[in-house]
């Protein structure tokens, strides 16, 4: 056991004016199960990079142990597993990776395949098996999530539950509650360590900011009283001062006396205020605003807006899928479930109108407007204006989405390229939210999208209630919108 130190750590990109850490200090147990946990733009990624040492900072971070990061850079793709294996943990014997691998229900004939060959979620589990091997490292993990289908992220986090001594960046919160027993925050103005799970977290950063908005409420009513009795005590003391020079014979030193017992009145009201406002001041400095977000579906004239009967999606002629039937109704919010490759997008893609390779029997209501929202996000460049102009959508509520989405008003002067993976996902979903449809279509809309941001679309759509049919592997998230779950069982 060992400890990690971060004090008083300072960091700014050198092309960036403000600090992304500012006098940071905390220390962490090497033997932990860390979440890390923040909002999209904070800076988690960038905080890994300098414990391994990417950048230049100011302050100190001590540590007596290595750091190994996952996703792990595999140089060449089309050697075999167990030699990629060998470069990742040349201590380890194969025994110990086909232990490793049994635990995470991956088939032991991966390591004679060629890397590429492999899934996503297989390629995710065998680096994760191969780096927990490096022993007396310290594994720092960045979203290891968003390959993995519903099952497979289960598989992970009991997986990571068994393991100890590393750092876990992820914004699903069933999978945290799984596996970690720390989290580490990046707040507004701080950043924060504290015993339990995600859910024990948020359940005492929550309790925490409605304290601090009731005393806020108290404090602000207790400034504005005393403004109140500061302002009348001055007129009251005007008024006396000014009676010493009235006609008539007068006691000036009755007069004077309380005078200066008004004054100092006004003075300790003046003293009671200021720390009433200071006490004030270091409430809310971390409090998340998550403002209501808007969509205006389109109403449709049938009931039907799709059916599936039958289907089985083809890819070089053969079946991806066991055959598939559902219809959509209006109102519906379908969730489709199944393990990655199962055809899942490509369902999605036949209520795009895309053409694609399949049997069965499939049929789309006449002039049905549908709202696309994809995984992919690379073709993502340029600037916002342009994109918004380029997709036929109004930009002042595009970008006023993202604000509300929590962009700053400097993101809109950066090219999208420059964004964060999370960013990028948002300005696809702010561009749905802008386009008036008949059906919202979204392929794991989540992605890489910070937890505050799941909760605020969460709460749009139960609020408006949009027909939907969507990928998303966040079973917190599923379960709060779908209406409907189609089970979709690979061939």
């Amino acid at each position: 056991m060992s400890m990690i130190r971060v004090e008083n750590l300072t960091f700014s990109y050198p092309s960036g004016s403000d600090n992304i850490f500012e006098n940071v200090n905390f220390q962490i147990d090497t033997d932990w199960k860390l979440g890390f946990i923040g909002r999209n733009g904070r800076g988690k990624t960038t905080f890994l990079n300098l414990l391994l040492g990417k950048y230049e900072y100011y302050g100190k971070i001590q540590s007596s142990v290595q750091f190994d990061y996952f996703p792990y850079p595999v140089r060449d793709k089309s050697r075999l597993t167990a030699d990629v294996f060998k470069e990742v943990c040349p201590q380890a014997e194969e025994w110990e990776l086909l232990r490793e691998l049994s635990y995470l229900e991956v088939c032991e004939d991966v390591l004679g395949r060629p890397f590429f060959t492999l899934s996503n979620g297989e390629q995710t589990k065998v680096l994760l098996a191969a780096l927990f091997l490096n022993e007396g490292h310290f594994l720092l993990i960045d979203e290891p999530t968003n390959h993995l289908d519903r099952k497979a992220r289960e598989t992970v986090s009991a997986y990571l539950k068994r393991k100890k001594g590393f750092i876990l960046v992820s914004h699903d919160r069933c999978f945290l509650d799984g596996c970690v027993d720390h989290i580490l925050s990046i707040n507004r103005s701080n950043i924060e360590v504290q015993r339990g799970n995600f859910s024990a977290w948020f359940t005492n950063f929550q309790r925490q900011q409605e304290f601090e908005l009731a005393q806020n409420a108290k404090l602000k009513k207790s400034i504005d009283n005393m403004q109140k009795a500061a302002k009348r005590t001055s007129v009251w003391s005007d008024r006396v001062e000014a009676s010493k020079y009235g006609s008539g014979p007068v006691d000036r030193g009755y007069i004077g006396h309380k005078s200066a017992k008004m004054m100092k009145r006004a003075k300790s009201i003046e003293v009671r205020q200021q720390r009433a406002m200071e006490e004030k001041s270091h409430l809310l400095k971390n409090l998340e605003t998550v403002e209501d977000l808007k969509i205006k579906p389109l109403p449709y004239f049938t009931d039907t807006l799709a059916s599936f009967s039958y289907v089985v999606p083809m890819f070089d002629g053969n079946e991806v899928c066991q055959p598939v039937s559902f219809e959509v109704k209006r109102g519906e919010r379908i969730a489709l479930d199944g393990k990655n490759g199962s055809g899942k997008t490509s369902l999605l893609k036949l209520l795009m109108g895309q053409s694609i390779e399949y049997r069965g029997a499939f049929s789309l209501g006449s002039r049905l407007i549908v709202s696309y929202v994809p995984q992919d996000t690379s073709n993502l460049k340029g600037f916002l204006s342009d994109f918004a102009e380029m997709n036929q959508i109004d930009e002042s509520l595009f970008k006023a989405i993202l604000r509300k989405m929590d962009f700053t008003r400097t993101q809109f002067a950066k090219k999208m390229e420059d964004f964060s993976s999370g960013q990028k996902k948002k300005v696809l979903i702010a561009k749905s939210l802008c386009e008036q449809a008949h059906l919202y279509v979204w392929d794991e809309p989540l992605n890489y999208i910070d937890i505050y941001s799941r909760m605020q679309i969460e709460n749009l759509i139960n609020e408006f209630s949009p027909t939907m049919i969507f990928v998303e592997h966040d079973l917190a998230f599923r379960n709060a919108v779908a209406t409907k779950v189609i089970q979709i069982h690979k061939k």
